[in-house]
């Protein structure tokens, strides 16, 4: 009688079906133990999938096997997960689709030999930073190997395949006692064993670390020359070489992470993926690993004979000795806010021969209102040509640094780290357009193609495809048919709604500081609003406009609900349009950021974004600002850094970068950030006075920012209210700085964190410090009449009663301060926002401070603290707001632990 487990012909069964459900089948990609991949077209959204099913016959277990890799898959979204589509069973046939990856796995890549060092930390570094998201959501993979690894065509890795993952909480048992799950090349010796309620998240990190093995020496640390059986033993029994045997030049702390991750015990391992992630940035940063090499000749000695324990002892001692007189890399205190030498900087990466940026086009009509179509013609061109997956194409942000004046076209191509340049000229004259363009080699200012098209006026955005199309074929890209159709379809029939939506998008690119926001935003909704009236069916304008609605909420210039509905109105209206739609689902990822803080959300519509804008900066950009609201501050890191390298010249994305190195504490990463946006707009006055304040947050030393204030203002008295934060004049502790402050600060008040502060409340906070309790009283009074004002509009915001609670506890209605402050924290807490929730539970060490509560006050500084912040040495070492603290041991030794080391502080 067959085993109901498995099928009873496996392999019989070989006839490619054509249709398949909602699916047209293409290609058969593989096969495995539990059934047959293929790549299919899904007919109802036009995308290609790789379609999984199970095949011939099969029992239950089987079929409960394959169900529960759909469920746990489906379940995970993470930039480095294969994204699942859809579940089902046609037929009496169950299935999933998933996302499709054309560019193979990382076992592809392996079979051309080893990688280089960095190469393979920055590629293991995603795939860590993906199974601690798994684990962290009760997942662990279990059969984690190269194939299990796809590449896409940026090189990104996704993990594939928890076809035997489990959930680390379920009760379900989905292996039989004794029966080995995974495969034995890159399973741990718990795995090995056969005893499936031993293997827990520890596997996947073993199962890492012969992954990184393999990378770093050509072959994996047990070469799968023997049986299933024999390496499996191996595992068990035998302990690895180092990869440095196979290759001596491998870095010594990327040898100790490797051979960490395979220790034969698993508390010997890392204790967490993350863990890992943390000692693999490090490595890439050159930063001394926090894992140290285990002395494995004295534990195999002690495997093998009972040693006594003085000889251990002994021996472990000559083994440390040896170990630590080496040491694995410079010793800097990883935290250190000003150390004299700077980090080396990362190897600069190699540019893709399939990648281009397309610059600004030349006006050369008699009419220069011209000019916005000009800009139009070529941010077409780059827009259909960043849909292309095989191309990196440069965001519109950092090509349109070089509009106008002298080309140097090599410089360009290093700055920009691409391969190929497009430029050229529009001339719109009556009812016709002239377009000329030319490719250009960037490495050898070689002319490559040139082409002029004089057409009707309407025919522009046909001219604009032909264009991207014929690059494509110049750079050899791959175009599948659905990108193809993508380039093919114009944006709008309506030239005069075009011409609307692109004056609307300068006003749009033009709003990072919230005080020109205020005045731009609403433009931009009124030209919006009037392209879509004439078109409709205008898809892009639909989704520009929903995100002025959002950051006209968001920045506070009018929190109403009103304004939200005017924001989803006009994102669904953009998916009824096309429900497929990238740009659509990046808007609506907007929308539940800024509108709801939902992020988890937000990063889903950020996936399916992806999947048709392979080259938008802003999905990378907005997970950077999502994983940063969650806390998850290296991968902020990351993603930043990542959308950095498609937009390198994005000034305001720079800025955001420095600014996540400071919440950790990274100053001289955050100080070269700095010093990178200086050479994209020298002399920028905001980036300035920003670097000068990295001396002051980091070592309480305020004069760079005063030498730097007093000039910038010298040079130009304009942007006082720009550069003169009132919260960096309370450093230095004179009348004359806070009364210089207040003078420079908006009458109208700044939005920060969500919520207006009015000029009157930092009037009341300068009076307060100063001693002046009747001016505190009258100004306080002034500001909560405002504030209540806020409130009645957003009785909800918890931002607006966190400074209600400010002001009270300044007017001394100490039990309503307490209560605004704690209700604001419970409103909006650390776990559900570590930026905005972070500045509220600043705001009630404030209240407690200021009302005398000493004892909460410095245990929820203590919790600020441990968390990524603002709140940093400085401004506890000098703002008088905590002076009532000083003195106290408890204060004391949490701003001496912020200090910085090997220096003498003020």
């Amino acid at each position: 009688m067959p085993d109901p487990i498995m099928p009873q012909n496996p392999g019989s069964d070989r006839s490619m079906p054509r249709e398949f459900g909602g699916y047209e089948i293409e290609a058969e990609l593989g096969r495995g133990g539990m059934g047959v991949v293929y790549l299919a077209r899904q007919i109802k959204l036009n995308r290609r999938v790789a379609l999984k099913m199970l095949t011939g016959h099969y029992g239950r277990e089987e079929l409960q096997r394959f169900l529960e890799e759909a469920e746990t898959a489906a379940g995970l979204h993470h930039t480095n997960i294969v994204q699942i589509y859809d579940v089902g069973e046609n037929e009496g046939t169950p299935f999933f689709s998933m996302e499709y990856i054309e560019s193979g796995s990382l076992a592809d890549r392996l079979r051309t030999g080893n990688l280089p060092p960095r190469e393979a930390v920055q590629i293991l570094l995603s795939v860590a930073r993906a199974l601690h998201f798994a684990h962290r959501n009760g997942v662990v993979h279990r059969d984690m190997k190269p194939a299990n690894v796809l590449l896409d065509p940026d090189g990104v890795p996704k993990v594939t395949d928890f076809g035997i993952a489990k959930r680390l909480t379920s009760d379900m048992a989905l292996t039989l006692s004794g029966v080995v799950i995974g495969t034995p090349t890159y399973m741990a010796p718990e795995q090995a064993k056969g005893t499936s309620r031993d293997v827990g998240a520890a596997a996947d990190i073993y199962a890492l670390g012969t992954i990184l093995y393999e990378m770093l020496a050509g072959r994996p640390p047990f070469v799968p020359h023997e049986s299933e059986t024999a390496i499996a033993m191996r595992v068990i029994a035998e302990d690895p070489v180092s990869p440095a045997w196979h290759r001596p030049e491998i870095p010594r702390a990327l040898e100790t992470i490797c051979m960490k991750c395979l220790e034969k015990e698993p508390r010997d391992r890392y204790a967490t993926a993350a863990d890992l992630a943390e000692d693999l940035r490090r490595f890439l940063d050159d930063k001394p690993i926090v894992a140290r090499s285990t002395p494995r000749l004295l534990r195999r000695l002690m495997r093998k004979w009972p040693i006594p324990a003085v000889i251990i002892a002994a021996l472990a001692l000559v083994i440390a000795l040896v170990h630590f007189a080496q040491p694995i890399a410079p010793q800097t205190a990883s935290h250190e806010a000003a150390p004299t030498v700077a980090p080396v900087a990362p190897a600069v990466p190699a540019v893709p021969e399939k990648s281009i940026a397309v610059l600004p086009f030349e006006n050369l009509s008699a009419n220069q209102e011209n000019a916005f179509f000009a800009d139009g013609v070529q941010d077409e061109i780059l827009t259909e040509l960043a849909k292309i997956a095989d191309l990196k194409v440069i965001s519109r942000t950092s090509v349109m640094q070089y509009k106008g004046g002298t080309r140097n076209l090599r410089e360009i191509g290093k700055e920009l780290g691409v391969a190929h340049l497009l430029e050229g000229s529009v001339q719109r004259a009556g009812g016709k357009v002239r377009v000329n363009a030319q490719l250009i080699d960037a490495r050898t200012d070689t002319h490559l193609w040139a082409q002029s098209y004089d057409r009707p006026l309407d025919d522009v955005f046909r001219i604009q495809s032909e264009i991207a199309v014929t690059i494509a074929e110049q750079l050899h890209a791959q175009l599948s048919p659905t990108e193809k159709s993508a380039i093919e379809k114009p944006p709008t029939t309506d030239m005069a709604a075009y011409e609307l939506y692109l004056r609307a998008q300068a006003l749009y690119a033009d709003t990072s500081d919230q005080l020109h926001a205020r005045e731009k935003l609403p433009q931009a909704a009124h030209l919006l609003d009037e392209a879509v009236a004439r078109d409709p069916r205008f898809l892009l304008a639909w989704c520009r406009l929903s995100k002025v609605h959002c950051l006209i909420y968001w920045q506070g210039h009018d929190h109403t609900e009103a304004r939200l509905e005017l924001a989803n109105a006009a994102v669904q209206t953009a998916l009824r349009l096309q429900p497929d739609s990238g740009e659509a689902h990046l808007a609506l990822a907007d929308y539940y950021y800024h509108g709801f803080r939902d992020y988890d959300r937000a990063r889903s519509e950020l996936a399916i974004a992806r999947r048709t804008l392979p080259n938008n900066s802003e999905v990378f950009e907005y997970s950077a600002y999502i994983d940063r609201r969650q806390g998850r501050w290296e991968e902020a890191t990351s993603n930043l850094e990542h959308a950095l390298e498609l937009d390198p010249r994005n000034f305001f994305m720079l800025q955001q970068l420095a600014l996540a190195y400071e919440a950790q504490r990274r100053y001289p990463d955050q100080t070269r950030t700095y010093a990178r946006a200086l050479t994209i707009i020298p002399g920028d006055p905001a980036t300035r006075i920003y670097q000068s304040l990295v001396d002051l947050v980091s070592r309480a030393d305020v004069k760079p920012f005063q030498t730097t204030l007093a000039t910038l203002i010298a040079e130009d008295p304009a942007v006082a209210s720009d550069v003169d934060d009132p919260r960096d004049a309370l450093c230095e502790r004179t009348a004359t700085a806070m009364n210089r402050a207040l003078t420079n600060y908006p009458r109208d008040g700044v939005a920060t964190n969500g919520v207006n502060f009015p000029h009157a409340y930092w009037e009341g906070v300068f009076a307060h410090c100063q001693g002046d309790a009747i001016k505190a009283q009258a100004a306080f009074t002034e500001a909560r009449s405002k504030v209540a004002e806020m409130m009645e509009k957003q009785p909800e915001s918890a931002a607006a009663l966190s400074l209600l609670g400010l002001i009270d506890t300044g007017l001394g209605r100490k039990e309503d301060a307490l209560r605004e402050g704690r209700r604001a924290c419970e409103l909006l807490p650390i776990s559900k926002d570590a930026i905005d929730g972070v500045a509220l539970a600043v705001n009630l060490a404030q209240i407690y401070t200021w009302t005398g509560e000493k004892d909460l006050a410095i245990p929820q500084i203590a919790a600020v603290e441990r968390v990524p912040n603002y709140l940093s040495y400085g401004f506890l070492k000098l703002q008088p707001i905590w002076d009532s603290l000083r003195g106290d041991p408890g204060f004391e030794a949490i701003v001496a632990s912020l200090a910085p080391r090997n220096s003498t502080t003020p």
